[in-house]
């Protein structure tokens, strides 16, 4: 599915990251700004996170005859556990809220769960409002499992801070992330060619 999505959007995805890499760059030579690698590095990551989750839910299974559902739990309950439909339709709307969670949570620095529990709520309302009039269906329990995933992003960021502090002053330097992006990158770098068919070696 993501492969599918990243193939879908893979010419506006390179153009915008072309452009916007471009502009942010001649933005921080003008302005003198302290370049942090890991910091524009993660910034481009959720860019393309939200890039990637506007193609999943407005581009893929489009329904024939849109639905609307109420009531909680209605759709959850229909999937037995183990089924491609659990994975897909229950794992799958909690999975791909997390990074969601995170990126937020970390660029509002949120201290309480309520923080991004209200951002995931109305950013899923508006995907579900969307979908339904794109003849999907407005499913109360995709919001259910959205804002599930977007709080265990807040607890991955909750838990990756107070991780950080017990850490050597080595691995909070900005050496060390930037080091760490560099290969991250590259990683995503060789992913995004192998996708699109384009062997390095």
């Amino acid at each position: 599915m993501l492969n599918g999505a990243i193939r879908n959007i893979w010419p506006m995805l390179t153009i915008f990251l072309v452009v916007i890499i471009s502009i942010r760059l001649m933005h921080i030579h003008n302005s003198s700004e302290h370049f942090v690698f890991y910091k524009e590095f993660f910034n481009i990551v959720f860019v393309i996170y939200a890039l990637l989750l506007f193609e999943l839910l407005t581009s893929t299974e489009l329904n024939v005859n849109s639905g609307f559902n109420l009531i909680p739990f209605t759709e959850i309950t229909r999937y037995k556990i183990g089924t491609h439909g659990f994975y897909m339709n229950v794992i799958g709307n909690i999975l791909i809220f997390v990074p969601f969670g995170y990126f937020v949570s970390t660029y509002i620095k949120a201290k309480k769960v309520s923080h991004i529990f209200l951002v995931t709520l109305i950013t899923s309302f508006t995907v579900e409002f969307v979908q339904y009039h794109i003849g999907r269906s407005f499913d109360v329990d995709d919001i259910l499992l959205n804002v599930v995933g977007a709080i265990i992003g807040f607890l991955l960021y909750v838990g990756f801070k107070a991780i950080q502090k017990h850490l050597p002053g080595i691995f909070k330097s900005d050496l060390f992330y930037n080091l760490l992006c560099i290969l991250l990158c590259l990683a995503l770098l060789y992913y995004y060619l192998q996708i699109l068919g384009i062997n390095l070696f």
